[in-house]
Formats: C-alpha cells, structure tokens, sequence
C-alpha cells in the first residue's frame, strides 16, 4: 500500500467517530440549550469525538477489524459519554 492509500484508510477510519460527535454535539446543544449554556460546541464535539475514536481503536484491537456493530456500539457508547462528561460531570 501507497502513502496515499494508506491515508485514505486513515481518513476513513477517522471519519465516523468524528461526524457522530459532530452530530451528537449540536443535537445536545439543541436539546439541552439552558444546562449546556456555558459548554462551547467545540468542546463537547472533541470530548464526544476523542471517546468515540478510543472505543473504535478499543474495538479494532479486541475485534480483530474495524466494521463489526459491535465497534459502532462502543463508538456510540463512548460519544454520549464523552458529552455527558463535558457538558453535565464536570459541574458536579
């Protein structure tokens, strides 16, 4: 495999973890909008993003592969706690 090849599974790889805590960081801005006040976007996007990306390479390293739904569950699994983290544990 190429430099290129290989960056492409890179981005690939990196991609999911990233959209899902995109996507899950402005619904619980948009959900959530008095308690998550003070929390910026950004913040909880890398929090949500950064746990989601651990359980995916948690997952390619106990599964042996990366697209098994098991892997998806723990991405998902990471990301609402990584927003739950940044934007209700921190408080408390």
């Amino acid at each position: 495999m190429d430099f290129l090849g290989a960056l492409w599974h890179l981005l690939n790889f990196l991609a999911p973890p990233a959209f899902i805590g995109l996507v899950a960081s402005l619904a619980a801005r948009l959900l959530w909008r008095r308690d998550m006040a003070g929390v910026s976007v950004l913040r909880l996007w890398a929090w949500s993003s950064g746990l989601a990306l651990a359980a995916a390479l948690a997952a390619v390293i106990v599964l042996g592969r990366d697209g098994k739904i098991l892997g998806y569950s723990a991405m998902v699994l990471g990301c609402a706690v990584g927003l739950w983290w940044a934007g209700f544990g921190r408080r408390h």
